[in-house]
């Protein structure tokens, strides 16, 4: 692990939690971590006990039917009063879209003692069997036919963002 020094010689402490099923929100995940130069740990959602006790944490989740899956709720829930947080999330949806939008308005009325540093979303490619679904629904064909372009994703030039947006909070979190 490396070390950066700051804030008066204290040493500065990062934590990355994602939950990840088809490894999208893992790929940017790795990204942060790899880009953070102070001491930090990185763990799926399933293996933290608790998230208290770093100065900065990184919250990492898929976009399901516009919000926070099932399984990432319980510890969004249970971030500290004040604690500095960061979501990140992967979607099939175009970048900007009301889905991870809604996605991260969900995840924030989730923590409401956390201090919220800002969002990120990128494309992740989508479970075939999934868009396969969405395009045999009427409702659903757009978001189906929109889910089909994320092919590839994340790449390269989304885990570059992501290491973009790290800087970013990071500098946040220091002033």
């Amino acid at each position: 692990m490396n070390r950066c020094n700051f804030y008066g010689g204290k040493k500065y402490e990062g934590f990355g939690h994602y939950y990840s099923e088809t490894g999208n929100t893992e790929k940017l995940a790795r990204a942060i971590y790899d880009y953070i130069d102070f001491d930090k740990d990185l763990k799926p959602v399933q293996d933290v006990d608790n998230p208290a006790g770093y100065d900065i944490i990184f919250y990492g989740f898929p976009v399901h039917a516009h919000s926070v899956p099932s399984k990432a709720v319980d510890l969004i829930k249970q971030l500290p009063e004040g604690q500095n947080v960061a979501f990140f999330s992967t979607h099939g949806s175009l970048r900007g879209g009301q889905l991870p939008k809604q996605a991260f308005e969900h995840a924030i009325s989730l923590a409401t003692k956390a201090k919220i540093l800002g969002h990120f979303g990128s494309r992740g490619q989508v479970n075939q069997k999934v868009i396969e679904a969405l395009l045999k629904s009427p409702e659903h064909k757009a978001w189906g036919e929109e889910a089909q372009s994320a092919l590839g994703h994340p790449d390269e030039h989304d885990l570059a963002d992501a290491k973009t947006f790290a800087a970013e909070i990071i500098a946040k979190a220091r002033r």
